[in-house]
Protein backbone atom coordinates (compact mmCIF):
# COMPACT_ATOMS: atom_id res chain seq x y z
CA UNK A 1 0.00 0.00 0.00
CA UNK A 2 1.51 3.48 -0.80
CA UNK A 3 1.49 6.25 1.39
CA UNK A 4 -0.34 8.21 -1.09
CA UNK A 5 -3.44 8.55 -2.47
CA UNK A 6 -5.24 10.86 -5.26
CA UNK A 7 -8.63 12.58 -4.83
CA UNK A 8 -10.28 15.22 -6.65
CA UNK A 9 -11.08 18.93 -5.48
CA UNK A 10 -13.67 20.39 -7.90
CA UNK A 11 -12.38 18.65 -11.18
CA UNK A 12 -8.59 18.88 -9.52
CA UNK A 13 -7.04 15.87 -9.14
CA UNK A 14 -4.40 15.96 -6.07
CA UNK A 15 -2.29 13.71 -4.41
CA UNK A 16 -2.78 13.37 -0.77
CA UNK A 17 -1.06 11.73 1.83
CA UNK A 18 -2.78 9.02 4.00
CA UNK A 19 -3.72 10.18 7.42
CA UNK A 20 -4.35 13.48 6.28
CA UNK A 21 -7.78 15.41 6.54
CA UNK A 22 -9.30 16.56 3.30
CA UNK A 23 -8.70 20.34 4.81
CA UNK A 24 -5.31 19.19 5.07
CA UNK A 25 -4.65 17.96 1.61
CA UNK A 26 -6.91 21.03 -0.01
CA UNK A 27 -4.07 23.14 2.28
CA UNK A 28 -1.21 21.58 0.90
CA UNK A 29 -2.29 21.40 -2.63
CA UNK A 30 -3.18 25.09 -2.60
CA UNK A 31 -6.78 25.05 -2.34
CA UNK A 32 -8.15 26.81 0.56
CA UNK A 33 -11.55 25.72 2.07
CA UNK A 34 -12.84 27.82 4.91
CA UNK A 35 -12.81 26.89 8.60
CA UNK A 36 -13.26 28.96 11.75
CA UNK A 37 -13.05 25.49 14.62
CA UNK A 38 -10.35 23.79 13.14
CA UNK A 39 -6.39 24.48 14.01
CA UNK A 40 -3.39 23.33 12.85
CA UNK A 41 -1.71 22.16 16.38
CA UNK A 42 -4.85 20.66 17.68
CA UNK A 43 -7.39 17.94 17.45
CA UNK A 44 -10.22 18.65 14.57
CA UNK A 45 -13.88 17.90 15.97
CA UNK A 46 -16.00 19.41 13.11
CA UNK A 47 -17.78 22.05 15.39
CA UNK A 48 -18.44 25.05 12.88
CA UNK A 49 -19.52 23.03 9.89
CA UNK A 50 -17.85 26.55 7.69
CA UNK A 51 -15.95 23.71 5.90
CA UNK A 52 -18.36 21.66 5.10
CA UNK A 53 -18.07 20.03 1.53
CA UNK A 54 -19.92 17.83 -0.75
CA UNK A 55 -17.41 14.36 -0.31
CA UNK A 56 -18.83 11.43 -2.80
CA UNK A 57 -22.03 13.47 -2.96
CA UNK A 58 -22.89 14.11 0.43
CA UNK A 59 -22.01 17.06 3.18
CA UNK A 60 -19.19 16.32 5.60
CA UNK A 61 -16.73 18.65 7.40
CA UNK A 62 -13.44 18.52 5.56
CA UNK A 63 -11.46 18.69 8.51
CA UNK A 64 -12.85 15.88 10.14
CA UNK A 65 -12.90 13.89 6.85
CA UNK A 66 -9.69 11.83 6.60
CA UNK A 67 -8.44 11.27 2.59
CA UNK A 68 -8.97 7.92 0.54
CA UNK A 69 -8.70 6.81 -2.71
CA UNK A 70 -10.82 8.57 -5.08
CA UNK A 71 -12.82 11.16 -3.26
CA UNK A 72 -14.59 13.09 -5.26
CA UNK A 73 -14.83 16.85 -3.74
CA UNK A 74 -16.96 19.82 -4.32
CA UNK A 75 -15.59 22.70 -2.63
CA UNK A 76 -16.25 25.70 -4.49
CA UNK A 77 -20.14 26.13 -5.58
CA UNK A 78 -23.18 27.96 -5.33
CA UNK A 79 -24.89 26.09 -2.90
CA UNK A 80 -21.62 25.58 -0.53
CA UNK A 81 -20.94 29.00 -0.72
CA UNK A 82 -25.02 29.94 0.59
CA UNK A 83 -24.55 27.44 3.33
CA UNK A 84 -21.22 28.51 4.66
CA UNK A 85 -22.73 32.31 4.34
CA UNK A 86 -25.62 31.61 6.35
CA UNK A 87 -23.68 29.69 9.44
CA UNK A 88 -21.23 32.65 9.79
CA UNK A 89 -24.24 34.63 9.56
CA UNK A 90 -25.87 32.95 12.77
CA UNK A 91 -22.40 33.19 14.64
CA UNK A 92 -22.80 36.88 13.86
CA UNK A 93 -26.64 37.61 15.01
CA UNK A 94 -26.55 34.67 17.90
CA UNK A 95 -23.69 36.45 19.33
CA UNK A 96 -23.14 40.56 19.19
CA UNK A 97 -20.56 40.62 16.08
CA UNK A 98 -20.43 43.55 14.31
CA UNK A 99 -17.50 42.38 11.88
CA UNK A 100 -18.73 44.56 8.84
CA UNK A 101 -18.07 47.29 10.61
CA UNK A 102 -15.43 46.52 13.73
CA UNK A 103 -11.96 48.02 13.85
CA UNK A 104 -10.38 44.86 13.65
CA UNK A 105 -10.19 45.05 9.96
CA UNK A 106 -9.11 41.92 8.87
CA UNK A 107 -7.03 40.69 11.92
CA UNK A 108 -9.85 38.68 13.39
CA UNK A 109 -10.33 34.97 11.25
CA UNK A 110 -14.34 35.55 11.65
CA UNK A 111 -14.29 39.16 9.79
CA UNK A 112 -11.60 37.86 7.45
CA UNK A 113 -13.65 34.98 6.68
CA UNK A 114 -16.97 37.26 6.73
CA UNK A 115 -15.14 38.96 3.87
CA UNK A 116 -13.71 36.06 1.84
CA UNK A 117 -17.71 34.70 1.53
CA UNK A 118 -18.84 38.76 0.08
CA UNK A 119 -20.60 38.45 3.29
CA UNK A 120 -21.88 42.41 3.69
CA UNK A 121 -24.71 42.05 6.27
CA UNK A 122 -26.41 39.20 7.80
CA UNK A 123 -29.71 38.43 6.49
CA UNK A 124 -31.17 37.13 10.33
CA UNK A 125 -32.21 39.19 13.28
CA UNK A 126 -29.67 39.76 16.02
CA UNK A 127 -30.34 37.89 18.85
CA UNK A 128 -28.43 40.89 21.78
CA UNK A 129 -27.69 38.08 24.02
CA UNK A 130 -26.34 39.37 27.54
CA UNK A 131 -22.84 37.50 27.61
CA UNK A 132 -20.46 38.14 30.92
CA UNK A 133 -16.89 39.32 30.51
CA UNK A 134 -14.05 38.25 32.87
CA UNK A 135 -11.65 41.06 33.61
CA UNK A 136 -10.32 39.00 37.10
CA UNK A 137 -7.09 38.51 35.47
CA UNK A 138 -4.54 41.63 35.33
CA UNK A 139 -3.51 40.22 31.94
CA UNK A 140 -6.04 38.48 29.95
CA UNK A 141 -9.40 39.44 29.49
CA UNK A 142 -12.29 37.71 28.24
CA UNK A 143 -15.20 38.93 26.00
CA UNK A 144 -17.97 36.26 25.94
CA UNK A 145 -19.19 38.27 23.69
CA UNK A 146 -16.75 38.14 21.51
CA UNK A 147 -17.15 33.72 21.64
CA UNK A 148 -17.89 32.02 19.00
CA UNK A 149 -17.79 28.30 20.51
CA UNK A 150 -15.56 27.05 18.24
CA UNK A 151 -13.58 24.89 21.00
CA UNK A 152 -9.90 26.18 20.18
CA UNK A 153 -9.25 27.81 23.86
CA UNK A 154 -10.79 24.34 25.13
CA UNK A 155 -8.58 21.84 22.98
CA UNK A 156 -5.35 24.38 23.22
CA UNK A 157 -5.36 24.23 26.83
CA UNK A 158 -5.66 20.67 27.31
CA UNK A 159 -3.73 19.63 23.84
CA UNK A 160 -0.85 22.23 24.08
CA UNK A 161 -0.47 23.59 27.59
CA UNK A 162 -1.59 20.50 29.35
CA UNK A 163 -4.09 22.71 31.19
CA UNK A 164 -7.99 21.80 31.49
CA UNK A 165 -8.34 25.82 32.22
CA UNK A 166 -11.83 25.79 29.70
CA UNK A 167 -14.67 24.30 29.60
CA UNK A 168 -18.41 24.30 28.03
CA UNK A 169 -21.40 24.77 30.24
CA UNK A 170 -24.84 25.36 29.70
CA UNK A 171 -27.24 24.00 26.80
CA UNK A 172 -28.52 25.86 23.63
CA UNK A 173 -28.73 29.45 23.82
CA UNK A 174 -27.13 29.39 27.17
CA UNK A 175 -24.05 27.90 26.17
CA UNK A 176 -20.69 29.59 26.93
CA UNK A 177 -17.22 29.00 27.84
CA UNK A 178 -16.37 28.34 31.80
CA UNK A 179 -13.40 28.35 33.58
CA UNK A 180 -12.34 25.92 36.16
CA UNK A 181 -12.29 28.62 39.15
CA UNK A 182 -14.91 29.65 40.98
CA UNK A 183 -12.88 32.91 41.02
CA UNK A 184 -12.75 33.54 37.46
CA UNK A 185 -9.37 33.48 34.95
CA UNK A 186 -7.17 34.54 38.03
CA UNK A 187 -7.87 31.44 40.25
CA UNK A 188 -6.23 29.39 37.42
CA UNK A 189 -3.45 28.66 35.85
CA UNK A 190 -3.15 30.35 32.58
CA UNK A 191 -0.28 32.16 31.75
CA UNK A 192 0.07 35.03 28.85
CA UNK A 193 2.32 32.88 26.89
CA UNK A 194 0.03 29.70 26.91
CA UNK A 195 -0.81 28.51 23.61
CA UNK A 196 -4.49 28.91 24.07
CA UNK A 197 -4.07 32.74 24.30
CA UNK A 198 -3.39 32.54 20.50
CA UNK A 199 -6.15 29.85 19.73
CA UNK A 200 -9.09 32.00 19.23
CA UNK A 201 -10.03 33.08 16.33
CA UNK A 202 -11.68 36.43 16.83
CA UNK A 203 -9.05 37.69 19.59
CA UNK A 204 -7.20 40.25 17.72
Amino acid sequence: MTDTVQITIDGRTIKARRGQSVLQAADASGVYIPRLCWMKTISPVGACRVCTCKINGRLAAACAEPVREGLEIENDTPELLEMRQSIVEMLFVEGNHYCMFCEASGNCELQATAYRLKITAPRHTYQFPERGTDATHPDIFVDRNRCILCGRCVRAAREMDGKPIFQFLGRGFDRHIGVNSGEGLVGTSIRVTDATISSCPTCP
